[in-house]
């Protein structure tokens, strides 16, 4: 579960600052796994509660099935400009009241939108969770819209586009190359939503999405800590059971056609350095492939004795910065992804096709023993590190429920063992191939204001 999100800013948007699964897989009695409680109110709020006596703090999260992929062509933005506005408060607790009353206790609160869900968190003292509840579940239900407020934080994410993409030419380049990739999914479109759409949204976009899904059958709520369930369980029975059950929501359902060949797209932005980026159409973990293109993105990018790095920075010196990039967990089938940018003077056709030359060495002769060990050793070595805190632990939880039950994150690391040379290999030979490429250059312009 190789994740570069601080270069792609894929899966997370943090701001002052994964759940069609909330539906599925309900259960009309508590079940008890291991340190996981699970239990379905109702109204199809699915609870899941992680209980470590040893956490000095708990963890409060509620997500919800309502990522970019919900939104529609030309109301694109609203899910993240949701998560804005969710802080703008509700007629018991106003404006900034949220996060006020959650430090006041000691304690923190954020949130993050994806294309695929959005999610909201505190971390407080165990004793101080009934807060959390009774707030979380009060904006679930009577969140306020107001006009003036839904401009202004509109003009904020505005703004925030400007920096994240406008004015980042690879995050550019990024954007371009994904909405090539995608014809017909809504992957195609950036969790922050077209410029033109941010433009248009209104508050009764707005009012009818936050109607629509954010309901306790499209959501699910992660409590982890040293906590008491019973008094947990009953706190949240009490606050968000006698929420309503919103419509039943069909599950997204988009088929991509087939890509006939590689697509090209071309960004003229100033910038110091060119930059190439190729992606390919690859599957997410539903398909078993998925962990051996997992761990062939370790053995071409994961540290200084990877192949793009040894190769192509280290040794034949075309690249300033280089590597590749993969995540099985998107809830749809994706991408997989080598990028680069040269070191100056040498040129951006010489880097890109010493990329595509580390890809084909792949499929010509399957990586040693020793190498693909060393990869699986870190691909495990990443997923169970990443669960080092008590909030990663509830949000690895949430991210398997997302696709479809949280007892899939107890497959991942099998799938990791079970990778073989051959499997490296064969996956190379069958997604990374030229007519599944979709790739974006970055060309330098200069301004000459």
């Amino acid at each position: 579960m190789k994740k570069y999100t601080l270069f792609f800013g894929l899966l997370f948007l943090i701001y002052a600052c994964v759940p069609a699964a909330s539906v599925r897989n309900e259960v009309a009695v508590p079940v008890s796994e291991g340190p996981v409680y699970e239990e379905t109110l109702d109204n199809g709020l699915k609870v899941l509660i992680i209980q470590d006596a040893s956490a000095p703090l708990a963890v409060f999260q509620v997500w919800y099935d309502a990522g970019s992929i919900h939104e529609q062509i030309g109301k694109t933005g609203l899910s993240h400009l949701l998560e804005h506005m969710m802080f703008k408060g509700t007629e018991r607790h106003g404006p900034k009241t949220f996060s006020r009353m959650i430090k006041r206790v000691g304690g923190l609160d954020n949130a993050g939108t994806s294309k695929d869900y959005v999610f909201y968190y505190q971390k407080l003292a165990p004793d101080r969770l009934e807060l959390s509840i009774k707030l979380e579940a009060d904006r679930m239900q009577n969140l306020l819209l107001d006009h003036d407020e839904t401009l202004s934080e509109r003009d904020v994410v505005m703004e925030e586009r400007r920096m994240r993409y406008e004015d980042d030419p690879q995050n550019l380049v990024y954007e371009e190359v994904v909405s090539a990739a995608f014809k017909n999914h809504p992957y195609r479109w950036p969790v922050i939503g077209w410029m033109q759409d941010l433009q248009n949204a209104s508050v009764a976009d707005l009012r009818e999405y936050y109607s629509t899904r954010y309901v306790p059958n499209n959501a699910f709520i992660i409590v982890a800590g040293n906590i008491d369930l019973p008094a947990v369980m009953a706190s949240i029975k009490r606050e968000f059971g006698k929420i309503p059950r919103g419509p039943q929501l069909k599950p997204l359902d988009v088929q991509e056609p087939v890509q006939r060949g590689e697509r090209r797209v071309y960004v003229r932005k100033e910038a110091e350095l060119p930059y190439v980026l190729s992606s390919y159409r690859a599957p997410n973990i539903e398909s078993p492939d998925s962990f051996a293109l997992e761990v062939l993105a370790v053995i071409l990018s994961d540290g200084k004795s990877s192949r793009i790095y040894k190769n192509l920075v280290d040794g034949k010196r075309l690249a300033l910065s280089a590597g590749a990039w993969y995540s099985s967990t998107f809830r749809y089938p994706y991408l997989f992804s080598v990028y680069g940018t040269p070191l100056p003077g040498k040129s951006i056709d010489e880097l890109e096709a010493a990329l595509y030359e580390e890809l084909e060495a792949l499929k010509k002769e399957a990586p040693s023993e020793r190498e693909v060990q060393k990869a699986r050793n870190q691909a495990e070595a990443d997923f169970i590190m990443g669960q080092d805190s008590i909030f990663y632990q509830a949000r690895v939880l949430a991210e398997f429920e997302l696709l479809g039950d949280w007892r899939l994150k107890d497959e991942y690391l099998e799938g990791i063992r079970n990778v073989k040379p051959e499997d490296v290999q064969r996956v190379a030979q069958k997604y990374l191939v030229q007519d599944q490429r979709t790739t974006g250059t970055l060309i330098p312009v200069i301004n000459k204001e």
